[in-house]
């Protein structure tokens, strides 16, 4: 197993190669900015891209999974509820993503955004137990995504409700990889700690400890942090909707 975290400051947010080191098949999920620093891990690692997975549709960055994807020579990976408009490899919930020893599941979370997808990692040469989840903006250390982004906040946090749910079944032991970390503007609570377990962050994340479906919602509606700027605007141009340059 090769894993590599980015860590990003301007904007705030969590970028991550992962693949099979053996059999040099690896994916990218959530690039932000420059896409040199993810060609170069890879070609470090002795490891081809196969797929560039963006988890959601951005709201606080412009994406660089397609440009990545481009110069890759990858597949551009969204979920197939994204709704953009230009050609990109749709995958739903359950689907597998090969990367030689590794796998890849795809486990739709919507509540951040609709479209919002979580992906499961094994690693089969050391087990078939799941080792860790890259969790996007849907559970991060010390909160989960704010829900307004793209529906409403009440509607975004019904549905969030439901994927956390899903999230809070695996096992206590799998790692968590967050798409985001303190400063984000996606979270309330962040911790400035990258990664953590979903044992942890049941006893000591306040929002995903909670199992009552109308407190969660009052709870997720409450405090919500300023929109990012131009957030819409970013969301449109990551669909393919504006030019990338608005």
């Amino acid at each position: 197993m090769i894993l590599r975290q980015f860590l990003h400051s301007d904007p705030v947010g969590i970028s991550y190669l992962f693949g099979c080191g053996g059999k040099a098949a690896g994916a990218v999920v959530d690039p932000v900015g420059d896409i040199q620093p993810y060609l170069q891990a890879a070609d470090n690692a002795g490891m081809r891209i196969h797929f560039v997975i963006d988890t959601h549709v951005h709201a606080d960055h412009l994406s660089a999974g397609r440009a990545l994807a481009d110069a890759a020579g990858a597949a551009y990976v969204l979920s197939s509820t994204a709704g953009v408009s230009f050609p990109f490899k749709a995958v739903a919930d359950g689907e597998v993503l090969p990367l030689g020893n590794v796998t890849a599941t795809v486990l739709h979370t919507p509540g951040h955004t609709p479209e919002h997808i979580c992906i499961l990692v094994t690693d089969r040469t050391r087990t078939d137990e799941l080792w860790f989840v890259l969790t996007g903006h849907t559970l991060m250390v010390g909160d989960l995504g704010r829900t307004e982004l793209a529906v409403s906040a009440e509607d975004g946090a019904k549905q969030l409700f439901r994927s956390v749910s899903r999230l809070k079944g695996l096992p206590d032991y799998v790692e968590v990889m967050p798409g985001a970390y303190a400063g984000s503007v996606c979270g309330r609570r962040l911790s400035g700690k990258p990664w953590s377990t979903i044992g942890f962050e049941k006893r000591h994340n306040q929002a995903f400890a909670i199992e009552d479906e109308a407190e969660f919602v009052r709870f997720m509606v409450a405090e919500i942090p300023p929109a990012p700027p131009e957030a819409a605007k970013i969301r449109a141009a990551n669909s393919g909707v504006t030019a990338a340059a608005a």
